[in-house]
């Protein structure tokens, strides 16, 4: 009787044991090196062998032992998104990890996200992770023309991504949005609708992009013939100050009859000061806005939108990262994205 319960404890625990690669490879009849190479999606393994080692690493819910993975080889297999806790109430951050995450799903990278404060020195989150080892690769946004965490980590060998370029003569990975094409554009399509006397909601002159936006700005202000109504505040200030400042700006003699917004939430934002200030968006003063999703075109058609696709963003980001973990040049992880006009 007590054989019979120690013999159906085993069991029991047995069943409940954490799957193994030895588990996948009892399953599949293949051998252990065969599964773990089809796992890391190895090119020497055949495709049906790594579907077929998948589906049971899925049904049997085999996730790999990070610990015992860093100690056999050093890695972590994560990779780090450094995000800061900017409000964003338009799908920024939602949309750039649904990007990164459809790329490490075919990988054996994990994503973790690392979150910092603006009033906080960035380098923070990325010297912990540094000194931790606690990543394979890192990605970061609110990238800055001499940005400290591009230099601390290009010094200490860590591969990584940027979303946005910097200006400081270190070759790296990154993903862009062509701001200059965006804001020169602008200009012109506020033009063409009659309107000369044009205000810049545009990013906070720390990131690398706020130079982007201003040179397309100003060239098609040149070009087209229109003038710049100084706004005073960006991206970075808070809803409710975007929208007291455009109210009170509208309210003046001085009042723009066109605006440029550098962001899908500071476009609400500006136009709800437009119509607090009596004013009517489309017949009394037209907007050029980016936007991430369709969301804002639908809540305003008659803003004239351009998409920056935040979910491509963070597929060439993740894609990079790997690539510069995998030893590819930094120089070929390079990549800048056209705006894409949804109407206007």
């Amino acid at each position: 009787m007590d054989s019979k319960k120690i013999s159906g404890s085993s069991t029991a625990q047995s069943t409940h044991e954490r799957p193994t690669l030895k588990t996948i490879a009892f399953m599949t009849g293949l051998g252990i090196t065969t599964v773990s190479r089809a796992l890391k999606d190895a090119p020497d393994i055949g495709a049906e062998t790594k579907q077929r080692v998948r589906m049971v690493a899925r049904q049997l819910g085999y996730h790999p032992n990070r610990a015992g993975v860093r100690l056999r080889t050093g890695k972590t297999n994560v990779i780090a998104l450094v995000l800061s806790m900017h409000e964003d109430i338009m799908g920024f951050t939602s949309q750039i990890v649904f990007g990164i995450s459809e790329v490490l799903a075919g990988t054996q990278y994990h994503l973790v996200i690392t979150p910092h404060s603006l009033s906080k020195d960035s380098l923070v989150p990325v010297r912990y992770i540094l000194d931790t080892g606690s990543a394979d690769g890192v990605i970061i946004s609110r990238t800055e023309p001499n940005d400290p965490r591009v230099a601390l980590m290009h010094d200490r060998g860590m591969p990584f991504s940027t979303h946005g370029r910097t200006d400081m003569g270190i070759v790296h990975p990154f993903h862009d949005f062509d701001n200059e094409a965006f804001t020169h554009e602008a200009v012109q399509a506020l033009v063409n609708k009659g309107r000369r006397r044009l205000a810049l909601l545009q990013p906070s002159s720390k990131l690398t992009y706020y130079s982007h936006t201003r040179i397309g700005f100003q060239a098609g202000l040149r070009q087209y013939g229109a003038e710049e109504i100084p706004l005073g505040i960006t991206t970075d200030n808070t809803l409710a100050d975007i929208k007291d400042t455009v109210e009170a700006l509208m309210r003046s003699p001085h009042a723009p009859d066109g605006f440029i917004c550098s962001s899908s939430g500071g476009a609400i934002a500006v136009n709800a000061g437009i119509e607090a200030a009596g004013f009517r968006l489309g017949r009394d003063i037209d907007m050029v806005a980016k936007q991430s999703t369709d969301v804002l075109s639908w809540i305003r058609p008659d803003i004239i939108a351009a998409s920056e696709d935040f979910r491509h963003a963070g597929r060439e980001l993740a894609k990079a990262v790997i690539a510069r973990i995998d030893g590819v040049e930094p120089e070929l992880l390079q990549s800048i994205s056209p705006p894409v006009w949804s109407n206007g």
